[in-house]
């Protein structure tokens, strides 16, 4: 019997498609809005595009998802990171089709950080440039960077492709941050980002996906599975890479946010906002182990506390992490815990094979199969 169980939320709980959708858009708009790079492309950008659009905006960019299942494999698995690894991989290919008219102003360009304003210069070149959306995977493949070193891996490759030396590409950036909050606009809306920001988006016009959530199971099946494991006295808790209001709303209206103790629940705002306090510690996202040793520690723990627990720890075999990915599982053996995957992510069934290969604990269908390996 386990004392804790740890959910993902993505993948676990929650459909992931109509945050790989998003993705697809903020890479899209990056690329072709004129509030940023501005590269005429078809479908020319628009803030509410339709279904077709999307689908075909999906395929393109992640070259019919064989960038995302890349990125995945190597231990990424928050969207906000896999729009900045998309982004700036184009990026680096239209500065080495300018680099013929605009060597020295590459090289400038590079030798100091990244920003909107850098990409407002970038979009009066005149070059001809079409995005490269299938060769992500082969430039990245020549190297073996895992995990958050897969962003400065992007160093390497603009050394490659420019012949130019450049360390400005990292997960703490100016560029990160656009691709964050542009990605934030698609997901949540224009209204529902003012409101949990505070703020007014760059782009006006976008719906949202917030509403298009879809449950992995049916939502009755999933509050019975919960009950389920609070009347065995089993702590519930959540380490998420999705941002807090698109964690708290979705679960509240499925009726299973009073399951998990409020205190346990820890998303990417507040990995964010660690991150910012404490930045000689970051990356601290996932695979990073942070995200599920505050979740079981509890919210209230101070970080410092949280940065000083031995890993891994004594009574890891106690706890039980529930994910669909890798970042998932090398977060759960830093800790020294066991590993329950779920086959209802990106890859589904075929997904199998690889958690064999990586020696996950349990492999299960779906979520409610996990009540099964309580109760042997």
């Amino acid at each position: 019997m386990f004392r804790a169980i740890l959910f993902d939320v993505d993948g676990v709980l929650l459909s992931e498609e109509r945050y790989f959708d998003a993705s697809a858009l903020t890479v899209w708009e990056l690329v072709s809005s004129p509030l940023y790079l501005g590269k005429d492309m078809e479908p020319f950008f628009r803030p509410n595009p339709d279904e077709t659009i999307i689908r075909r905006m999906r395929r393109e960019v992640f070259d019919n998802d064989n960038v995302l299942n890349f990125i995945k494999k190597r231990g990424i698995n928050a969207n906000w990171d896999m729009v900045y690894l998309a982004f700036s991989y184009q990026l680096i290919r239209f500065l080495e089709a300018a680099l013929p008219r605009y060597r020295s102003q590459v090289a400038d360009m590079l030798s100091r950080p990244l920003t909107a304003d850098t990409l407002d210069v970038f979009r009066t070149w005149d070059v001809d440039f079409q995005p490269r959306w299938a060769e992500f995977v082969s430039d990245f493949a020549r190297g073996t960077a895992e995990k958050q070193a897969l962003l400065l891996d992007l160093n390497r490759i603009a050394q490659e492709r420019l012949g130019l030396a450049c360390d400005v590409f990292s997960r703490h950036s100016p560029l990160w941050d656009l691709c964050q909050e542009t990605f934030q606009e698609w997901y949540l809306g224009e209204e529902k980002y003012r409101q949990s920001t505070g703020q007014s988006p760059r782009q006006t016009g976008k719906r949202g996906f917030l509403h298009d959530e879809i449950p992995i199971v049916p939502p009755e099946e999933m509050r019975r599975f919960f009950a389920r494991l609070r009347e065995m006295g089993i702590e519930l808790g959540i380490g998420t890479g999705r941002p807090t209001v698109e964690t708290m709303e979705p679960l509240a209206a499925l009726g299973i946010l009073d399951y998990f103790s409020q205190d346990r629940i820890i998303t990417a705002s507040d990995v964010l906002e660690t991150e910012r306090r404490f930045p000689e510690r970051a990356p601290l996202a996932k695979p990073q182990p942070y995200t599920y040793v505050k979740s079981l520690l509890g919210k209230n723990t101070p970080d410092e506390d949280v940065f000083a627990v031995p890993l891994p720890l004594e009574t890891g075999a106690d706890v039980l992490i529930v994910g669909d990915s890798v970042a998932d599982l090398m977060a759960a053996r830093s800790m020294g815990c066991r590993f329950c995957a779920t086959l209802t992510g990106l890859s589904g069934a075929a997904a199998r094979a690889s958690f064999e290969k990586l020696g996950a604990d349990y492999i299960v269908d779906d979520v409610l199969q996990v009540v099964n390996l309580l109760e042997k």
